[in-house]
């Protein structure tokens, strides 16, 4: 299939500019492009016109026609949320997104593309699978992974999961990720890294996440072409002093000619706001250029304009609002504590009641997120599941052999008795 002279002409930019990007690319990838031509630019080119019949919204008087019982909700004008947006965001949000990326990750120095806002994370990853996956690809990741991978990845890109053992002795598992990089032909590789993890709730430390880059770096001296997905979804929620605190997306960047870094993140978790759905994208390589770096935008905008066309202009407006309120940063951390504080108390809990869980279940490595997990001795995790529902009234979720546990969302006065019901089910179902 001929391409659209759109797409070659971005694939031409990216093989001269930055050629890592454009051997990366799957199939869609170098087929799409942002349609410059045709209604979007006509729409453009008319958008100051004193009668502009172009756009495909209803208008009166100027204003973008509403619904007063919706807009009475509301206090902005309708011409700030009710129009669409762009499909690569409302750029006050792309720019200030960005500026928060920086503060949050000091150590940031390579070159990265503006952030491309997205119909929330599950969303950018999926624009990711569009962008870069093609039927067979493996894709390396820990088996502790977020079970949605497999809709997103497998289901939709035909991708293969390709899973190492998470931890070993109780930290993560460096020879497992190395042995999957350096092991095999050398080629197109693409690794995700979800830190703080789902559903582990670890973050590698320090001292392991500059071991863990330095493996990518190996790979890549070697010849291999990196695409490392950084998974940021529940970013800044660290609860440790030894651990990572920024994103492995800012020491990889600039890390190597070979990798292409992908940051993605949102407000989902890191400002609290689950049902917005306002993720974003952002790419970063050492090779990276004002050039490739726009055309590698204008993909992903594509992607996105044939995908969902553009995210919720409301939702968008509502997070920049929010952003410059005063008493944001303060209720921000706020919430932090309260998961800080349960976070506590489960490590509390566990290290007071070691011995008496110990026949039951124990703990997996765990220091951030949402998140730990149980790992059961002898036991069914379904069944313990099923008998947690049916006579404790409590809910957790089973995979594998274990269960994973949110203290998100249970009070902090609540959390002993979750532990306790565990127990209960598992001694239930032992007998």
């Amino acid at each position: 299939m001929s391409l659209n002279p759109q797409a070659e002409q971005l694939n031409g930019t990216l093989e001269k500019e930055t050629p890592l990007i454009a051997r990366l690319l799957s199939r869609r990838g170098r087929a799409i492009f942002w349609p410059r031509e045709g209604i979007l630019k006509q729409s453009a080119e008319a958008k100051n016109s004193q009668l502009n019949a172009t756009v495909g919204i209803a208008t009166e008087h100027g204003q973008a026609m509403k619904l007063e019982s919706l807009h009475n909700q509301l206090n902005f004008e309708p011409n700030a949320y009710l129009p669409y947006a762009p499909s690569f965001g409302i750029p006050e949000l792309r720019e200030t997104w960005r500026q928060k990326i920086q503060e949050k990750n000091p150590s940031l120095s390579g070159p990265t593309t503006l952030p491309i806002v997205t119909s929330g994370l599950t969303h950018a990853l999926s624009m990711i699978g569009y962008l870069f996956v093609d039927e067979g690809d493996r894709i390396i990741l820990p088996d502790k992974f977020w079970g949605n991978y497999k809709l997103v990845f497998q289901n939709g890109y035909d991708a293969v999961l390709d899973s190492f053992e998470t931890f070993r002795e109780e930290k993560f598992n460096f020879e497992g990720l190395k042995h999957k990089l350096l092991d095999g032909q050398v080629g197109k590789k693409i690794i995700l890294l979800n830190a703080p993890n789902n559903p582990s709730g670890y973050t590698p430390t320090r001292e392991e996440a500059e071991i863990i880059l330095q493996i990518l770096r190996e790979a890549a001296d070697a010849g291999n072409k990196l695409l490392v997905i950084c998974d940021d979804a529940y970013f800044g929620l660290v609860y440790e002093e030894n651990i990572l605190r920024e994103s492995f997306f800012a020491g990889l960047a600039d890390l190597h000619p070979n990798i292409l870094a992908v940051k993605i993140d949102g407000c989902t978790k890191e400002e609290y706001t689950w049902g917005l759905r306002v993720g974003f994208i952002t790419f970063g390589t050492k090779d990276l250029t004002e050039q490739s770096a726009h055309a590698l935008e204008q993909k992903t905008a594509g992607a996105i304009r044939g995908n969902v066309s553009n995210s919720c202009h409301l939702s968008q407006r509502l997070i920049l609002q929010t952003f410059e309120s005063r008493t944001y940063e303060e209720e921000k951390q706020k919430n932090y504590d309260l998961l800080h504080s349960r976070y506590e108390k489960v490590r509390a809990i566990l290290h007071e009641k070691k011995e008496t869980y110990a026949p039951s279940f124990r703990a997996l490595p765990f220091n951030s997120g949402y998140f730990m997990c149980l790992e059961l001795k002898q036991l069914d995790s379904e069944q313990v599941r099923q008998i947690l529902l049916k006579e404790f009234d409590t809910g957790v979720i089973a995979v594998g052999n274990l269960l994973r546990i949110a203290f998100s969302s249970v009070d902090e006065e609540q959390l002993e008795k979750l532990f306790d019901n565990i127990f209960q089910a598992c001694k239930r179902l032992s007998s």
